[in-house]
């Protein structure tokens, strides 16, 4: 019995070394992050990984950031990671992974007044984005987005859009309780002031 012990002791690094075993119990590495995104008023795109699991790709972020510039006057800034993270994570925990058609991304101080944004909106500092969805989705994206706990959300439902931002933790508009979050009041929806955003974004971009 002793010798059969020793045996199977002196086995037992054989075992472990075996590079299936030890590979077995090794994490997966992270998922690369993958979005595809659309400018409603300029038509511009990008297409591609901007996260490859541990970092953003700063190529791919200077992409984005061209793609979501000041629709006006094609101001660039350079774009909040952490809000195209709580857009991905959305749009995994609500399924809808192909295009995301967004309305307003960046805004300069001008832009932003045109359109009767709020004085600190997001969009200021590039941590915002309006995005389109369709009818059957919005309440499971809404859903998914206040779920994430990160971040501003406002659901617009009768313009068929969610506001998501990487600012402090708050919801409006047509969300479950109507109120915001852990801070902030909540912004009512006024459906003319709706009405007049839509209408400036629709004619946002200079000749």
């Amino acid at each position: 019995m002793h010798r059969r012990n020793l045996l199977l002791g002196a086995a037992a690094p054989l075992i472990l070394a075996r590079p299936g075993l030890a590979s077995a119990s090794r994490p997966a590495p992270p998922a690369p992050r993958r979005l595809v995104l659309r400018h409603a008023a300029t038509g511009a795109r990008f297409t591609g990984i901007y996260h490859n699991g541990l970092s953003v790709d700063p190529g791919a972020l200077a992409e984005i950031s061209a793609v979501l510039a000041d629709s006006r006057t094609g101001t660039v800034q350079g774009f909040d990671p952490s809000v195209l993270d709580i857009l991905w994570e959305t749009g995994q925990r609500a399924r809808a992974r192909g295009e995301f058609l967004v309305v307003s991304g960046f805004r300069t101080p001008e832009t932003n007044a045109a359109v009767c944004g709020a004085g600190n909106s997001q969009h200021l500092r590039a941590g915002a984005l309006d995005v389109c969805v369709s009818a059957a989705q919005l309440a499971s994206f809404g859903e998914a987005a206040l779920g994430l706990r990160r971040g501003g959300v406002g659901v617009y439902a009768a313009k068929s859009f969610i506001h998501l931002d990487s600012g402090p933790v708050r919801r409006w508009g047509d969300v479950p309780g109507g109120s915001s979050g852990s801070s902030g009041t909540p912004t009512p929806v006024v459906p003319d002031r709706l009405s007049r955003i839509a209408d400036a974004w629709a004619s946002a971009r200079l000749p």
